[in-house]
């Protein structure tokens, strides 16, 4: 997907959102201290580090290194709203400042942590040879109900395959999911 298409679709997300942004950071202060945005290292293009920023769904200090520990359904460090945020991905929204600023796309492989790519093999490692994306291949084959391995083949399947039509599937199938609730938490 060309950049300009990234840019708009990200700066219209958030005009739409904002308000369901709104609603999400007065929810998240008025159940927990702390701040409203997790923000946690991740790994892009390249191989480069950047910040992601995602709605902070847990409660402060649970994940005090950001390595990402796995977050199971019914995880007592998840606060109230931030149960519903991570199972309709409002959490998410946060990613399109980060598409804004060039270090994510709307489509790719999504950004894990430098702990995890430092384990990747090389043909692993080719999943940063795109900017990672709020969603992709790998997100609308089954998310978190895969195995790791196979997320990183599907991602690597996008990397070589990527095209306009494929992103376009994806958005869709995207939006399917999103709206149908359907693959979007780990059972």
């Amino acid at each position: 997907m060309p950049r300009a298409l990234d840019i708009a679709i990200a700066a219209l997300a958030l005009a739409i959102l904002s308000p369901v942004l709104l609603i999400a950071a007065i929810a998240i202060k008025l159940t927990s201290r702390g701040p409203v945005i997790y923000r946690q290292r991740r790994v892009g293009l390249g191989g480069s580090e950047f910040e992601m920023w995602k709605l902070r769904t847990m409660e402060q200090g649970s994940d005090p290194v950001g390595v990402g520990k796995v977050v199971y359904r019914d995880d007592p460090r998840v606060t109230a709203p931030g149960r519903l945020l991570r199972r309709t991905s409002l959490d998410e929204i946060p990613n399109f400042v980060n598409v804004l600023r060039g270090e994510m796309a709307i489509v790719g492989p999504r950004p894990t942590i430098k702990a995890q790519v430092d384990d990747y093999t090389p043909q692993q490692k080719r999943r940063h040879e795109v900017l990672p994306g709020i969603t992709g291949w790998a997100q609308v084959q089954g998310r978190a109900g895969i195995p790791w391995e196979e997320r990183i083949e599907l991602d690597v399947w996008y990397v070589d395959h990527r095209s306009a039509s494929l992103d376009a599937r994806i958005l869709a199938k995207t939006l399917w999911l999103v709206l149908t609730g359907q693959g979007l938490a780990p059972d």
